[in-house]
């Protein structure tokens, strides 16, 4: 296993840290619920290969996570690891909160301490939310306590709001969403870059975009990964890309059964920084640039069309169709547009206002691609 040393942990971590969101689930009464027992399995034998780093959080898994993660961390393992789980700010209205929250949190981990407590899926409006709650006098307050080690925050909005929170603390980490497909978006490999200037270790998570890198590989991307010199899966491409930058601390992986977990491994047993040749990065470059010539609506998201007049869920809808085109998802797709539907935020609502068309930067004809969309996704 790879380990990365950071100044502001007291010990190395392992470079890949083992995601509980998409434990390994069984159906019981129609609906899914964690495998408890396959899922502590796999904790614990990825504990025992070496990994240190474990990712929770009080939402994951209908809220399950937490307790699972903490069954498996019993019997002496909770000491062999980093912990790491997040504060649900989107459910904190008062100061107190922060504290119920935590509390709660540390009885279904059971446990006494969390080592990385992380403020979740920060934006620009949760983020304006919590610092007119003091939540970095709770933050400190924790820490003083012993209820927590580290202060860091986890990040979902563009690169300007991302700058602005690593601005405005000393934190000791943060979390954000970057993959060979996500590297100008989100915070961005420049976000990444700068929170390494100011000596802040940072965690990835979606390193396969919801595993879209492992499963959407069409005859032309594989042939352009089979160019290289070494042959790799898309997989191993996909973490070799990340690892390659020395200012990441952890790969986060939400491995769902125990031959992804052990082919992990197999991956990270030497994952060294500054490894990918010139030739190397190129082909990441060919491969994205083949995803993104497959792209049906050149939408940003970046939501000057919203709020639409009747709830249509414009951006989500063109995501969905770049999604189902670009990663071969036309099911998974389809099923989350039927969620719009059942929400009554589809593109059928649109009654042609242009409202839209007049505030979207892109010219995009908004109009004609929601009736393209909507057949594209109602297909059979």
């Amino acid at each position: 296993m790879e380990y990365r040393k950071f100044s502001k942990f007291e010990k190395p971590v392992s470079l890949f840290g083992i995601g509980c969101m998409r434990l390994p689930t069984i159906k019981k009464e129609n609906e899914s619920i964690v495998d408890e027992a396959e899922a502590i399995k796999m904790i614990r034998y990825g504990i025992d290969q070496g990994v240190n780093y474990i990712d929770t959080a009080y939402g994951y898994h209908g809220g399950q996570s937490e307790v699972v993660v903490g069954k498996a961390l019993a019997d002496g393992y909770r000491e062999k690891v980093f912990l790491a789980t997040k504060s649900p700010v989107w459910l904190v209205k008062e100061y107190d909160d922060f504290g119920r929250l935590l509390n709660e949190q540390l009885q279904k981990l059971n446990t006494e301490y969390i080592d990385f407590y992380l403020l979740h899926a920060l934006n620009k409006e949760r983020w304006e939310s919590i610092k007119s709650l003091n939540v970095f006098d709770f933050m400190e307050k924790a820490r003083a306590s012993g209820r927590i080690k580290y202060i860091c925050f986890s990040f979902h909005d563009d690169h300007d709001t991302f700058r602005e929170i690593v601005d405005a603390y000393d934190w000791d980490m943060c979390q954000i969403q970057l993959n060979i497909m996500d590297m100008h978006e989100q915070a961005t490999v420049e976000g990444l870059k700068y929170a390494g200037s100011k000596g802040i270790p940072v965690v990835i998570m979606e390193p396969l975009k919801g595993g879209k890198l492992a499963t959407g590989i069409t005859p032309e991307i594989e042939a352009i990964w089979n160019k290289a010199d070494v042959k790799r899966t898309p997989v191993e491409w996909a973490f070799r890309w990340l690892y390659n930058f020395p200012e990441i601390a952890v790969i986060l992986s939400g491995v769902s059964n125990m031959q992804q977990l052990e082919d992990n491994i197999r991956i990270f047993s030497d994952a060294k920084a500054n490894c990918m040749t010139e030739e190397e990065l190129a082909l990441v470059e060919e491969v994205r640039k083949v995803y993104l010539s497959k792209t049906k609506v050149p939408c940003t998201s970046c939501e000057y069309c919203l709020p639409c007049p009747q709830g249509i869920s414009i951006p989500r809808i063109f995501n969905l169709v770049n999604t189902a085109a670009m990663y071969n998802d036309l099911d998974g797709c389809r099923n989350g547009y039927k969620d719009l539907i059942n929400k009554q935020n589809d593109a059928s609502r649109c009654i042609e206002c242009a409202q839209c068309e007049a505030a979207c930067p892109q010219n995009i004809s908004i109009i004609e691609k929601l009736k393209e969309s909507h057949q594209y996704l109602l297909q059979e």
